[in-house]
């Protein structure tokens, strides 16, 4: 008799609890403590989880962090997220909080200090994605060169219940190439978001078509003089940044994962848990929790 392999859900934390920040703060909501603390990141990021938990019917659950503002990214290149601003006041107080919350609940935290949480989920999925199928939750589009016949990514949309979900084969027929190749169009076409420029006067849509024709970096620059003039021009002066550039996009996967699969089960939720909740002041996670697990 077969038996169905574990539902591992990887959540992307720290996208997490800025979406939940930034989309209650515009309305001024931040949900404070009786000590004045805001929580609405932290309370809007675990109600998401706890409903997609309820929606994908995973069986292990891991939560994966940034550990701190630099990475080894920054010490390659100094324009690294540069160019984005500082997290309002009012968030400070809840990345701690977050993992706090997260680790009561039940729910696993991992992030290694140098690293990006992509690099993180990257090397979980790399470590199991024979043993489970996996779930990602992230706002990220670079995480689409994680996709696997056994990986999905459900980018979050609107609200806690609608994503928009790429498997590998729905990439391979948008995209007309392998998932790891993504990494190679971001380096031609660069990331204003993460701030590097990538090819200057290399865009979007003339990125993938390179690397449609080409495979990879070093298949465009060893067949360089096939390429239109203005092409070639722009390349050959960028070199040294498409090549950095590359570095920079592509997710790690050699992160040190001291977990075991089964030690991510998740357990079912108990009337004790959503009385600490609601003890320390989190009453909207507690409710959204005893509404979709039925806890009196």
């Amino acid at each position: 008799m077969m038996t169905s392999k574990p539902h591992l859900l990887i959540v992307d934390g720290m996208a997490l609890l800025f979406r939940s920040f930034f989309a209650s703060a515009a309305m001024g909501h931040y949900i404070r403590l009786e000590d004045g603390t805001p929580t609405n990141g932290v309370q809007g990021f675990a109600r998401h989880v706890l409903t997609a938990q309820s929606l994908m019917k995973p069986t292990h659950l891991a939560v994966c962090w940034d550990m701190g503002a630099q990475t080894f990214r920054n010490e390659l290149f100094d324009g690294y997220k540069a160019n984005r601003p500082a997290p309002p006041e009012e968030m400070h107080p809840q990345f701690d909080m977050a993992k706090e919350v997260s680790e009561l609940i039940g729910w696993q935290n991992f992030g290694e200090v140098g690293m990006e949480a992509d690099d993180t989920i990257g090397s979980m999925v790399e470590k199991w994605k024979e043993d489970a199928e996996i779930t990602i939750i992230s706002g990220d589009k670079d995480l689409l060169q994680l996709l696997n016949p056994n990986t999905k990514i459900a980018f979050t949309k609107k609200g806690y219940t609608e994503y928009d979900v790429y498997t590998e084969s729905r990439f391979k027929e948008e995209y007309e190439i392998e998932p790891y190749q993504f990494a190679d169009v971001k380096a031609f076409m660069g990331d204003s978001s993460d701030g590097y420029p990538g090819v200057k006067g290399i865009g979007p849509k003339t990125a993938l078509q390179l690397i449609q024709n080409f495979g990879s970096i070093d298949g465009v620059l060893s067949n360089i003089d096939a390429l239109k003039p203005a092409q070639r021009t722009k390349i050959n002066e960028h070199v040294e940044m498409l090549k950095l550039s590359h570095q920079l996009a592509k997710i790690s996967r050699d992160v040190p994962i001291q977990a075991q699969l089964d030690e991510l089960l998740i357990n079912d939720y108990s009337t004790q848990t959503i009385d600490t909740l609601q003890q320390k002041g989190l009453t909207l996670i507690a409710k959204h929790a005893k509404s979709l697990y039925s806890l009196v």
